[in-house]
């Protein structure tokens, strides 16, 4: 399938890379817009992982009320720069994130930091119910472990379905703006207040080694 102009401008709307990128997936995908926006953004999960390892202690507190205020959130977004926090793609993300706590309601910013006594509870209960259903033995622990994968999906903010484009989880719209930005890009912690609530909704990442000795 010939790789048109046009195509190419497609696939650049869709996931703003560069026009040379959208080529070579295009190229890639032999024309195909959604298997080459999954060329993307698996070539944006590489770039991450590259970048994964290096201290990010710059960027910006992003705040939004939602519409009746009734809902706030406030987010810390972190870059490795000042003038990668103040782009319009970092500020654009930390709008995004701010608005996508606010309205998914996320208790964790990443698997690994819900607690195991969390964990345990979480499997408890739904090997409870799935015996309950009188499944055999041999199918409980597979039907658990796809349980505990929802669980984190609708938790942690990384996992949770983005909620401007719900076919992507929110990691992969950081993955998106880490490889535009050429930069490490963290959610450090957020606060998620609705009125009437005894407290908020507080989730603190964990310190990667780099920044916890700068």
């Amino acid at each position: 399938m010939e790789i048109t102009p046009k195509l190419v401008k497609d696939l650049r709307d869709r996931t703003g890379a560069g026009m040379m990128d959208c080529k070579r997936a295009l190229e890639e995908a032999k024309g195909s817009l959604e298997e080459a926006e999954k060329v993307l953004r698996k070539q944006d999960k590489v770039k991450a992982a590259k970048k994964a390892g290096r201290a990010a202690n710059q960027g910006c507190i992003h705040s939004y009320i939602h519409p009746g205020a009734r809902i706030g959130v406030l987010v810390e977004v972190n870059c490795e720069t000042d003038f990668a926090a103040s782009s319009d793609e970092f500020q654009a993300l930390a709008k995004d994130l701010a608005m996508h706590i606010a309205a998914a309601d996320p208790r964790f910013i990443a698997r690994d930091e819900v607690t195991q006594a969390i964990i345990d509870s979480e499997r408890e209960i739904y090997r409870a119910q799935v015996q309950a259903m009188g499944k055999p033995p041999q199918v409980v622990d597979k039907i658990v472990e796809g349980k505990m994968t929802s669980f984190f999906s609708e938790a942690c903010l990384l996992d949770q379905p983005f909620v401007k484009d719900t076919a992507m989880p929110v990691k992969a719209r950081i993955e998106a703006t880490i490889a535009k930005i050429g930069e490490n890009v963290q959610v450090r912690r957020f606060a998620r207040f609705k009125l009437g609530e005894e407290a908020a909704t507080i989730a603190v990442a964990k310190p990667l080694a780099e920044d916890a000795a700068n």
